[in-house]
Parts: C-alpha cells; sequence; structure tokens
C-alpha cells in the first residue's frame, strides 16, 4: 500500500493499515521522542501516545506537506504537552550567560556519547537544547511551545550548552568518550 492509501485507510479505522503505519514510521518518530524524553521506557511511552493522537487526528491530515512532518509535530507536541505546567523551567532574570562554544578537537567523540550525555541533561535545558539545535525553533517559537519567556529560552539553552561542554572537557581530560557507566 502507498502511503496515501495508509492514511485513507487510517481515517477508516482499518487496524491492518495502521499496523502497516506503524511500522513505517515508527523508527523516526521513536528517535524523536527519544531526543525529547528523559529515558527509553519514557520515549516508548510517548511513541504509543503519539500514535495514538496521530490515529485520533489523521482525518485533519490535508495532504499538504509531507505527512512524515506532520506526525514528527505530533509527536514534538505530545512530549512538550507533558512538560507543560510543571514548574521544570527556571525563572531568570534579565542577564544570560554568554553562549558557550564547544570545540571539540578529537574526532573519537561517538554519537552515543553525545546523545547520552544530551539525554541526562535536566528537562529543561534538554528540551530547549534539542527544539533549539536539533530542530532549529527559534527562541521566540520555543517560548510559545513551551509557554515561557525568550530570555528563559536563551538562559536554558546557555546552561544546556555550559553542562555539555563540561562533560566533553572531563570525558576528553579521560582520553574516554564512551558513555560512562
Amino acid at each position: 500500500m502507498s502511503l496515501e492509501q495508509l492514511i485513507y485507510g487510517c481515517r477508516d479505522h482499518d487496524t491492518k493499515a495502521q499496523e502497516q503505519l506503524y511500522k513505517l514510521l515508527s523508527p523516526k518518530l521513536f528517535s524523536v521522542c527519544l531526543k525529547y524524553s528523559r529515558n527509553y521506557a519514557e520515549a516508548e511511552d510517548n511513541l504509543q501516545d503519539g500514535f495514538l493522537i496521530i490515529f485520533n487526528k489523521i482525518g485533519q491530515f490535508n495532504f499538504k506537506g509531507s505527512f512524515e512532518g506532520w506526525a514528527k509535530r505530533i509527536m514534538v507536541n505530545n512530549v512538550l504537552q507533558k512538560y507543560r505546567g510543571n514548574s521544570v523551567f527556571e525563572i531568570v532574570n534579565d542577564t544570560i550567560p554568554d553562549e558557550a562554544e564547544v570545540e571539540i578537537d578529537d574526532e573519537n567523540v561517538t554519537l552515543e556519547f553525545l546523545m547520552k550525555i544530551i539525554q541526562e541533561l535536566p528537562d529543561r535545558y534538554r528540551l530547549v537544547f534539542n527544539l533549539y539545535v536539533m530542530d532549529g525553533y527559534s527562541h521566540k517559537e520555543i517560548a510559545e511551545m513551551l509557554d515561557i519567556t525568550t530570555g528563559t529560552t536563551k538562559s536554558n539553552l546557555a546552561r544546556a550548552k555550559m553542562i555539555l561542554k563540561e562533560k566533553i572537557e572531563a570525558q576528553a581530560g579521560n582520553g574516554n568518550y564512551t558513555a560512562a557507566k
């Protein structure tokens, strides 16, 4: 079945079409969930919740733009919704720290190590870091998505970068860029 046929099948509540769409998109959408979740188990839960939303709202998809992009946006919003209202974001004053620049001279830094230290960031820093650096949202867009000020997004991004820089430098001192056990 083509993607379009799967979408129409899901609109008609065809469980076979839903299963095929899930199999088609779940690997990519799981990586989105993993990026924004605290851990693997939470990412699995967020993926399941997100697919329920996708199947419930699939009738709203109007075939303008990418279906995968539409589904990704639902996944991101699903995860972010769980953090809205929880006071995970720091209230900051107007002084925003200079952005930390992380330079990695050693080519031995693994993607696994980088993803692990990003995932270890506190919620407020991880969410802002991923939205800004990984997904390219502006501070204004992030502030609207998370219902916080742009100053808070800038501060949380700077602090996330500082934490990551410290962890990378600490590992560089050890000569070991694999995730700590």
